[in-house]
């Protein structure tokens, strides 16, 4: 009984996993499926620092597979061509391609200083448009006036404004 639980479980599974394959297999097509992959997921992605995709870049063809064949004996028979077309058949780009500059800084550099010139032209035109006049109290004499009189009734005597104030000098202390 239970040996029929655990065949019917597998059976179960198997077709899950078989079920799974096949429809990967719509996406990824001929591919030869080589590992794990990133993810799991049977995809291509060219990665530094993950190197070994789970997919083949390219669908095997008839000259790849003379070439897997030719590439189980010995590689000193191969040529430089013929080793780099395996090496396509299953990597799109090497390292060096991969960790070449795109030149994408200047794009983000581009509309940073689009960003910051358009937000410098809406607040001169809020400030210009928008924002009202300062009142009087923010002219140079109105807050010396405003001072005096703080320091005239003792505001804060403790720590604060009048604490720095020597009333006998009549100056800042030093």
């Amino acid at each position: 009984m239970a040996s029929r639980l655990l065949a019917s479980a597998l059976r179960e599974t198997h077709l899950i996993q078989k079920a799974g394959v096949a429809s990967y297999r719509a996406k990824i097509g001929n591919r030869e499926i080589v590992g794990y992959g990133f993810n799991g997921q049977p995809s291509y992605m060219d990665r530094t620092d993950f190197p070994m995709p789970a997919i083949r870049f390219k669908e095997t063809t008839p000259d790849i597979e003379a070439l897997r064949q030719k590439e189980k004996g010995d590689w000193r028979k191969l040529s430089i061509e013929e080793k780099k077309a395996l090496y396509r058949a299953s990597f799109c780009q090497t390292f060096a391609e991969m960790q070449a500059p795109t030149g994408e800084w200047k794009s983000i550099i581009g509309f940073t200083l689009i960003g910051v010139s358009l937000s410098l032209w809406i607040y001169m035109a809020m400030k210009l448009w928008v924002y009202k006049p300062l009142p009087s109290t923010f002219t140079e004499e109105r807050r010396e006036a405003q001072l005096r009189r703080m320091i005239n009734l003792q505001v804060n005597p403790v720590e604060g404004l009048a604490s720095k104030w020597d009333y006998e000098k009549n100056d800042w202390k030093k």
